[in-house]
C-alpha cells in the first residue's frame, strides 16, 4: 500500500470510529437519545458476485439481446461518416462520455494538422449531461444539440421542464436546428451498422481494455482506409 493510501485508510478509521460513538453517546435536536448504534461493518472474506478471469477490465453490457460481458465502444464521426475518434469505456451508460469524446476528435484533428474542428457536437439522449454540455460549449467553443428525451417520449420525462430543457427542446424544433439534427442518424448509425452486420464484428478479439483500445481503433482506422478508397474508386470513374 502506498503511503497515501495508508493514510486513507486511517483516516477511514478514525471517521468511523466517531461515527460509532456518535451514534452511541449523540442525542437528536430534540435531546432524545439515537436508537442502538449499528453493528460494525464486516467485509466478507470471499466478495460477492462473480469475476471475469479472462478479462476482469470488461463490465456487464445491457444490450437489446440483454446483458453482455463487454466493453462500450465510442466513435466520433464527420458529416462524412469519416471517425474522427474512437474510444472504449467500461461505463455501461453514455452520459459521461460527451466531453470526452469531443476532446478526443479535437486532439485527433490537432495531431494530423487539420485546423477546422468541429463546430457543432450533435448526440442522442444518452449523452446529456449539463456539466459536459457547458465544458463543450464555453471552454471548445462547439454548440451542443442534444434533445432531453428520446423521440419515442411524446411528453417530456417528469421534472425536465423549463430552463435549459425547454430551450433546446425549441433550437431542435427551429429550422437550423431540425437541419442540424436530421443529419446525426445518417452520420453515426451507418458507422456501427455497416461494422456489426456488414463486417461481421460483433464482438472483440482481444483482452484486456488497452488491448480492445487498440482492436477499436484499428477497426476504425480501415472503415476510413475503405471511404477513402471508395472515394478515390468514384472520382477516377467520374
Amino acid at each position: 500500500m502506498t503511503r497515501a493510501g495508508s493514510w486513507r485508510s486511517i483516516a477511514a478509521s478514525i471517521l468511523n470510529e466517531a461515527y460509532l460513538h456518535y451514534k452511541a453517546t449523540g442525542r437528536t435536536s430534540d435531546g432524545r437519545r439515537f436508537g442502538r448504534a449499528p453493528n460494525p461493518y464486516v467485509p466478507p472474506e470471499v466478495p460477492e458476485g462473480k469475476v471475469n478471469v479472462s478479462d476482469p477490465d470488461s463490465h456487464y453490457m445491457k444490450t437489446n439481446d440483454g446483458y453482455v460481458q463487454g466493453y462500450n465502444a465510442q466513435a466520433v464521426v464527420s458529416e462524412q461518416q469519416i471517425v474522427l475518434a474512437a474510444e472504449i469505456t467500461t461505463s455501461t451508460v453514455d452520459w459521461s462520455q460527451l466531453d470526452p469524446m469531443v476532446s478526443a476528435a479535437i486532439a485527433e484533428l490537432e495531431q494530423a494538422g487539420v485546423s477546422d474542428g468541429p463546430r457543432v457536437a450533435l448526440a442522442d439522449c444518452q449523452y446529456w449531461n449539463e456539466e459536459h454540455m457547458d465544458e463543450v460549449v464555453a471552454n471548445k467553443h462547439i454548440q451542443v444539440l442534444i434533445p432531453p428525451e428520446s423521440q419515442a417520449r411524446a411528453d417530456p420525462r417528469p421534472g425536465w421542464t423549463g430552463g435549459r430543457y425547454d430551450f433546446m427542446r425549441a433550437a431542435l424544433k427551429s429550422e437550423g436546428g431540425q437541419q442540424l439534427y436530421h443529419k446525426r442518424p445518417g452520420m453515426i448509425e451507418p458507422l456501427f451498422a455497416h461494422t456489426k452486420h456488414n463486417r461481421g464484428v460483433t464482438r472483440f478479439l482481444r483482452r484486456g481494455r488497452s488491448a480492445v483500445r487498440t482492436e477499436w481503433r484499428l477497426l476504425m482506422t480501415t472503415h476510413n482506409l475503405d471511404k477513402l478508397h471508395r472515394h478515390h474508386l468514384a472520382t477516377v470513374r467520374a
